[in-house]
């Protein structure tokens, strides 16, 4: 069946399709989404698995591919927006042209993503995963543009609309318990927040990645590694996979794995060079392992993209665990960025 009739008949904008061959105790589960507007493939996958147990293969290939599909549909949706006319958008398109800003973590572009937030609240003021992603900018705010008490304070304020009128929203909850644990330190909350996101969505590689650092800042590392390798799993091409390896990088480090720290750190950057904290993962890693030229090296870029940047001001804006403090500022100190 043509997929473009199926789009239109149905009213919706993608089509999921796929096919089951099985062989022997063999199951093979092709699955592709379709751009109904355009007939262009947005997400295809294969899964080869054995039939031995078809309940739990059904679990698994049902969380794998929402899981996988969750952020390329998203990234259609973005595409889709920026052809749209800035003056026919709504709330929801705002919100996705904001999206990319919002991913980058840093002062400029979050600046300009907030712009649009603002006008998509504006226009939905109960909309929660706009104030979810306000929270978050107000939070990049805080840490990389000088530690202001009135971008801690909106990130946190966002944060508590978002839970209030997105109780049945997943990304909204995510971003929300993201700002309560790092903004606010009340990680017990936060926690509440992401667990009643996976609650609703247990294939949020977001919810699972954004946990994955506050446990990393908090010191639980092998909490933070876990969580992020399930981010990882469930979403391998996520635009916060550099979270997750930065929540590795931490973790690693704090429990003396220089080589597995500094493998995560270098991921990390290559996920997000544009992004400071990247590197300050990265210079410390190099600095444990005697690799002073390089630590510098990283320090230096650190401080060409987050000039402000203090690690000791830093530390205490996340509420990092003394002992992560510890390893964490002699490397740095070493690498020679400024305490």
């Amino acid at each position: 069946m043509d997929v473009k009739q199926v789009g239109r008949e149905l009213g919706v904008r993608y089509v999921l399709e796929g096919s089951v061959r099985k062989a022997g105790d063999s199951v093979r589960v092709t699955g592709q989404m379709i751009d109904a507007s355009t007939g262009a493939h947005v997400w295809a996958e294969r899964y080869d698995r054995s039939s031995h147990d078809i309940f739990a293969l059904q679990d698994e290939i049902a969380l794998s591919a929402v899981g996988a599909i969750a952020p390329s549909v998203r990234k259609a949706e973005i595409e889709r927006v920026r052809r749209k006319r800035p003056d026919s958008l709504d709330a929801y398109d705002l919100v996705l042209r904001a999206q990319p800003d919002v991913d980058s973590g840093m002062p400029e572009q979050v600046t300009r993503a907030l712009a649009l937030l603002d006008r998509s609240i504006a226009l939905e003021p109960t909309y929660a995963l706009a104030h979810g992603n306000a929270a978050m900018c107000h939070h990049c705010l805080f840490l990389r543009a000088g530690l202001q008490e009135i971008n801690r304070a909106a990130s946190i304020r966002h944060a508590r609309s978002a839970i209030v009128y997105g109780q049945d929203d997943a990304l909204a909850l995510t971003w929300a318990g993201f700002s309560i644990g790092m903004d606010e330190h009340d990680r017990a909350a936060a926690f509440t927040a992401l667990e009643a996101a996976l609650a609703i969505s247990p294939s949020s590689a977001l919810t699972y990645i954004l946990g994955s650092v506050i446990f990393g800042w908090g010191g639980e590392a092998e909490r933070a590694i876990d969580w992020s390798e399930q981010g990882m799993r469930l979403s391998p091409f996520d635009s916060w996979a550099w979270a997750a390896f930065d929540a590795q990088a931490m973790s690693h480090l704090l429990r003396g794995r220089y080589e597995e720290a500094c493998r995560a750190a270098y991921k990390s950057v290559q996920a997000n060079p544009a992004h400071s904290i990247t590197y300050v993962q990265l210079a410390a890693a190099l600095a444990k392992l005697g690799r002073f030229d390089e630590a510098r090296a990283a320090a230096t870029r650190v401080l060409e993209l987050q000039p402000a940047f203090r690690y000791s001001r830093q530390f205490a804006g996340v509420n990092c665990a003394p002992a992560l403090a510890e390893a964490l500022g002699g490397a740095l100190r070493t690498a020679g960025l400024p305490e």
